[in-house]
């Protein structure tokens, strides 16, 4: 590697007596609570103590942009251990600057629910240890965040019955620790992570026999998932168990049939990473194997740059000087992606992609144009088929589970180990049934009804954790690719593992179509009846309204016609992978075509960025005419990055007095920019940023004339 690669987290086993069995985590430091009351995180680190009593309401839902703000993703050494808790916010403000978490000389941190919600980013574990944090206690855990601290040897409990005890010096048994975890997680953590339990027991792992799970499989796993077995001597299974099944490697400390809450290892038919992991997994692997680094089956990975098209222009990392380390960072991707022979699929910039058009009219154009994009929208686009597995370093992986497959996010470190086993870590998941009836009203879109499903009470309190989340009935039928994936990628927003949709003509409509693929679908590709769910959601979607999420968290979803006064908006962005989509701009220029007509435009003191997910995208946008629309009515045009949307590129916010209406998937506190951040649809995005307020289509439409 060329450019300097930041060091793993320390990943020490235990404390162990001397026949290796592991007694002990070593708490020596102070405790961390995470309090709503930002005086009280003031005191504590000023040097007091304080019990839970005392500390309480504990902060829940803290998310992984506040662990680690993406700006500091960058770093290559222990420094991001100086940045852990920086985007924390209580009371309106940060309170934890960089180094207090370091310097305050804590060993445990505690807060309330779901934990580590958010990006699948492994960063934020691990500036938590490098900052000195050895266990983390909360009321509840989101699976990606909790998966990797396993894999580094950071401890987690939701056990609060350990605070006192280690307020009075008490020695807290591992064994404790790992106490009601599964077998594979307790495993990982004995070994000090994930790369060296790899090292022992995945070299030579094997596909497991395909067989039908019997009856006492089937009961087993039902009784976990709360539902009923059938007593026929064939279980039915749902689409995610019947792929998973396809998929289970052999190991010597995984079962052949997992029943919900066991850990497996499956083999993924496509690995994907991008430039804000890829550092970080080739320093483990060459820390853990030096010069015997080998990959498996480098041809099915993939390697993007779609963090980075606009680093330059990015408030956040221009203000903080951390331009050159992105730079760095992307270079050293790469060149691991050169020296493994990986496919590689390189930023776009504006001058680049302008340098590509004139080439492109002049006929100059050798080798065809760069395909880029976001890179979980390309995997569909280009790479993931029904049936398969994926796995990426991205909470939004399962963007592909629209086309029937099993598509969901890992970190660095599982990443980094599937890279030289093949293997990935897997906790099998409990499914929801999520039932879309009734006929979807004109002008609402699969964003409307996630907003919906995101502000359930029962999803809000963590129902959909860990989860399956299977799409199925009319609507669903009826809904396009581009659709269906707005649903599957944000059970990342929904806390589920993955979400999938049984392909179908629209599935083969869609591989055809776009990609020029010819898909057989195999009978087995449906879930079977009776299959075991742990529970059910309907939702008629004939009475749904358009939808907003006001700042802070997309569970905090409401009707906009609920709104009591109307809220101005100073930033109107329509992009990501969730809204970047080619039926995204559909409905941004059928709004923006409209207004037009009307003799509207973007009015003085908004700006409406609209930012492609990939090149297919704009392309299809250039060919159909509608950067022509675009432009005319004032939207700045952006090529296909992430941006806004993780705070590294035009459309963020940067003062805190901005309000920001976007069709991102998330907005939790300073993810893009220190602004407000309200969701919604394309539709209400585009509306909004001609009204100059939070405003839906239909309602733009009755103001001036229909």
């Amino acid at each position: 590697m060329t450019a300097r690669q930041p060091p793993a987290p320390e990943t020490t086993a235990p404390e162990s007596t001397a026949d290796g069995a592991s007694t002990a985590l070593p708490l020596t430091g102070r405790i961390l609570f995470l309090s709503r009351d930002p005086a009280l995180l003031d005191a504590q680190l000023a040097g007091a103590s304080l019990s839970l009593d005392q500390a309480a309401p504990l902060r829940d839902e803290v998310s992984t942009d506040e662990i680690t703000p993406v700006a500091i993703l960058s770093h290559y050494d222990d420094r991001l251990g100086r940045y852990a808790y920086t985007g924390f916010q209580a009371g309106g403000r940060c309170p934890l600057g960089p180094d207090a978490a370091r310097h305050g000389g804590f060993s445990v941190t505690v807060a309330g629910g779901r934990y580590g919600k958010g990006s699948s980013r492994e960063h934020s574990p691990a500036a938590e240890k490098l900052a000195g944090i050895r266990l983390v206690i909360a009321e509840s855990f989101e699976r990606i965040y909790r998966q990797n601290a396993d894999n580094i040897g950071l401890f987690t409990s939701t056990d609060f019955g350990l605070i006192e005890r280690i307020q009075r010096g008490e020695a807290i048994p591992v064994d404790e620790l790992v106490a009601g975890r599964d077998a594979l997680a307790a495993a990982i953590l004995k070994s000090g992570g994930l790369l060296r339990f790899g090292q022992q027991h995945l070299r030579n792992v094997r596909p497991a026999e395909p067989t039908v799970p019997t009856a006492d499989d089937g009961k087993a796993a039902a009784a976990m998932a709360g539902a009923a077995a059938s007593d026929d001597a064939v279980v039915p299974q749902t689409l995610f168990e019947k792929i998973v099944a396809r998929h289970a490697l052999r190991t010597p400390v995984t079962p052949t049939h997992a029943a919900v809450g066991e850990g497996l290892f499956v083999c993924a038919d496509r690995r994907f990473i991008h430039e804000y992991y890829t550092g970080m997994a080739a320093h483990m692997l060459q820390a853990t194997l030096g010069d015997a680094l080998a990959l498996h089956e480098p041809a099915s990975i993939v390697v993007f740059e779609d963090h980075t098209s606009y680093i330059h222009t990015s408030p956040a990392h221009v203000r903080l000087g951390l331009v050159p380390n992105v730079l760095a960072m992307c270079q050293a991707q790469r060149d691991f992606a050169a020296r493994f022979g990986l496919t590689l699929h390189r930023t776009l910039t504006d001058e680049e992609a302008a340098q590509e058009d004139r080439d492109f009219a002049a006929g100059r154009s050798k080798g065809g144009r760069n395909v880029a994009g976001i890179s979980h929208a390309m995997v569909t686009e280009h790479y993931a088929l029904p049936g398969q597995i994926v796995a990426g370093t991205d909470s939004h992986t399962p963007h592909s589970g629209a086309l029937g497959c099993v598509a969901f996010g890992v970190g660095t470190t599982d990443m980094a180990n599937a890279f030289v086993t093949g293997a990935v870590r897997l906790t099998m998941p409990a499914s929801l049934k999520i039932e879309l009836n009734g006929t979807l009203p004109p002008g609402l879109t699969a964003k409307d009804i996630v907003l919906h499903l995101l502000a359930l009470p029962a999803i809000r309190a963590g129902a959909g954790v860990g989860k399956v989340f299977e799409f199925t009935g009319p609507v669903v039928a009826q809904l396009s690719t581009d659709e269906r994936a707005t649903l599957t990628n944000m059970t990342a927003e929904l806390g589920g593992l993955t979400g999938i949709v049984a392909p179908d003509a629209e599935t083969q409509r869609f591989l055809r179509e776009r990609r020029g693929v010819e898909f057989a679908i195999a009978p087995w590709m449906r879930s079977d009846e009776g299959a075991a769910y742990a529970g059910r959601f309907a939702v008629d979607c004939a009475t749904l309204t358009p939808m907003v999420a006001a700042p802070g968290d997309p569970g905090n979803g409401l009707a906009l016609a609920d709104l009591k006064e109307r809220v101005v908006i100073d930033i109107a962005y329509g992009g990501s992978c969730t809204a970047g989509k080619r039926e995204d701009f559909d409905h941004y220029h059928e709004v923006l075509a409209w207004a037009l007509a009307h003799g509207l435009s973007v009015p003085a003191g908004v700006k409406l960025y609209l930012q492609y997910g990939t090149t297919a995208v704009r392309d299809h946008c250039m060919a159909e005419g509608y950067d022509k629309t675009f432009a005319a009515v004032g939207a700045i045009m952006l090529q296909p990055s992430c941006g806004a949307c993780a705070n590294c590129g035009p459309g963020s916010s940067t003062e805190a007095s901005q309000v920001t209406v976007s069709a991102i998937n998330r907005n939790f506190p300073g993810r893009s920019g220190p602004g407000q951040v309200w969701l919604a649809s394309p539709p209400t995005v585009a509306a909004s940023a001609v009204a100059g307020e939070l405003v839906s289509f239909a309602e733009l439409q009755a103001r001036h004339g229909g």
